[in-house]
């Protein structure tokens, strides 16, 4: 490409990689040519070569001619990094913002990265992986993704769980996560394959990935299984393993309610004494005959979680059973819950699929949503809450991938939660407030300054089979139309 052609910005690199690569001096010509057009010829060297720009003796970062959602779209900023933090934000001059207009028809847009409050890294992909190629669905139930499931684990090893859970990682970070809850199952039948896999993975992807441990009970414990009673020992021995931030149950697979409750009795007291978060699986039904769970797990969080366990947090996932609840039923939870730390995490692409299948003598038209609507739990009763994917391409979640943003746009239609305001909230769910739920708390401004330089990047203007693409510079536009072209960034440091 001759510098003398019509300069777009999507081209900016090309032409410094180029200089690069034919002189070892800034050739003046071609500074001078760039100015003209408000470009910084030094810094898109800087950045082409560094990606990171030096001052009085430290490493800073800056991006320049940024979006923010948060603040009007017609105004652009630089921004500056420095030691894992967000150091300053610094609105870009008038002039500056015209030149660059005429010549960059697409200025990037930077978000709060996101994060999976919940997903399963044991489980993932198996409806793809040639391994368990005969393991297909039949009927689409709970009782037969539970039976494919088993049969699975009976073959899982450690290259197999590292291929897949790498699968997944990448594919995460790739939509702009930086933090995660991965849930490892500890039984008899894996015994400590899926926890070694995970800590593994755990440390090979530390530095662009948080990836949090929950050592997870899916099979019964106090039921008569092959599982009990030898499970909790081999639960409670994997909690003091280095590198586990989590306990996590299931009460209701128990068969009787009193066993279910000896379960959360087990669960918050050994969340308890270890120090760990807790995270269970509850209430996965909606049957308006089965009497919720919730209002005994909070009446044993009341005894010594905040006394004994400060810091740490609850989550209840699935708790489809409350989708039942009229309104005073919410507002009756939100006052029992008091102080407690908890929050809710609604699984769309899991309760989809599993709960409110019609009659098959129904024809099919009745087919409730059978999810929780977090988005009203949060906005209309005060309770804190996200939303995450929970399964990808097993018996309990065919489909999905491990992008946050999928799961958010599809709860526009979900949850009818299409206002400006809505589509806010739909983002915190798969960010901010996905982040404090699990233990990472967030400033109330993730975008300001000494925040954590956890974000990503959406590259507008970069599609080069369209002379003008469309520009995405809001929450409502990355909610609406998910970006594909997008740079994760944690610690400061780009991470895909």
């Amino acid at each position: 490409m001759s510098l003398t052609e019509p300069l777009r910005y999507s081209n900016i690199t090309t032409v410094c990689q180029t200089l690069l690569a034919n002189a070892n001096t800034l050739d003046p010509m071609a500074a001078e040519y760039l100015q003209t057009h408000g470009v910084d010829l030094q810094y898109e060297i800087d950045r082409a070569e560094l990606g990171t720009l030096k001052r009085a003796g430290t490493i800073e970062t800056l991006l320049k001619e940024i979006r923010l959602p948060n603040h009007q779209a017609d105004v652009l900023w630089d921004v500056t990094l420095r030691d894992g933090k967000i150091k300053s934000l610094s609105r870009c001059e008038r002039m500056q913002q015209q030149t660059r207009a005429a010549l960059n028809p697409g200025p990037s847009l930077l978000l709060p990265s996101l994060c999976h409050p919940h997903i399963h890294l044991d489980k993932c992909f198996l409806l793809s992986h040639p391994k368990y190629d005969d393991l297909e669905i039949v009927q689409g139930g709970f009782g037969e993704a539970l039976e494919l499931t088993s049969e699975a684990k009976s073959r899982f090893d450690e290259d197999d769980l590292i291929e897949r859970g790498t699968w997944l990682i990448e594919e995460s970070i790739a939509a702009g996560v930086t933090h995660m809850r991965t849930f490892v199952e500890v039984d008899t039948t894996v015994r400590f394959k899926c926890l070694d896999a995970g800590l593994k993975l755990k440390q090979q992807f530390k530095g662009r990935c948080d990836v949090q441990i929950c050592v997870f009970a899916q099979d019964p414990i106090f039921s008569p299984s092959k599982n009990h009673p030898e499970g909790r020992s081999l639960i409670e021995e994997a909690l003091s393993r280095e590198g586990i931030d989590v306990l996590g149950s299931t009460p209701y697979v128990e068969e009787s309610p009193d066993l279910m409750k000896a379960n959360v009795d087990w669960a918050v007291s050994t969340a308890v004494n270890h120090r760990k978060h807790l995270d269970l699986h509850l209430d996965y039904n909606i049957d308006p005959e089965t009497p919720p769970l919730i209002d005994y797990v909070i009446d044993q969080l009341h005894q010594d979680w905040i006394s004994k366990n400060q810091g740490k947090t609850i989550v209840l996932g699935h708790c489809t059973r409350l989708t039942l609840f009229a309104p005073d039923e919410w507002h009756q939870l939100k006052a029992r819950m008091a102080n407690l730390p908890i929050y809710f995490v609604g699984l769309p692409t899991s309760d989809l699929f599993m709960m409110g299948k019609p009659d098959a003598s129904s024809g099919g038209g009745h087919r409730v949503r059978g999810t929780l609507q977090i988005p009203q739990m949060i906005q209309e009763y005060g309770l804190k809450g996200a939303i995450a994917i929970n399964n990808i391409g097993n018996a309990f979640t065919p489909q999905g991938n491990g992008d946050p943003l999928s799961i958010a746009s599809m709860g526009v239609g979900i949850y009818q939660a299409g206002t400006k305001e809505d589509a806010r909230v739909l983002y915190e769910c798969v960010s901010s407030c996905a982040k404090t739920a699990i233990g990472y708390p967030q400033p109330h401004s993730p975008l300001t300054e000494g925040a954590p330089a956890d974000f990503v990047l959406v590259r507008n203007g970069t599609n080069d089979k369209i002379e003008r693409p469309r520009e995405l510079r809001t929450f409502q536009d990355v909610i609406y139309h998910p970006p594909s072209n997008r740079q994760t960034f944690m610690g400061g440091c780009s991470c895909s």
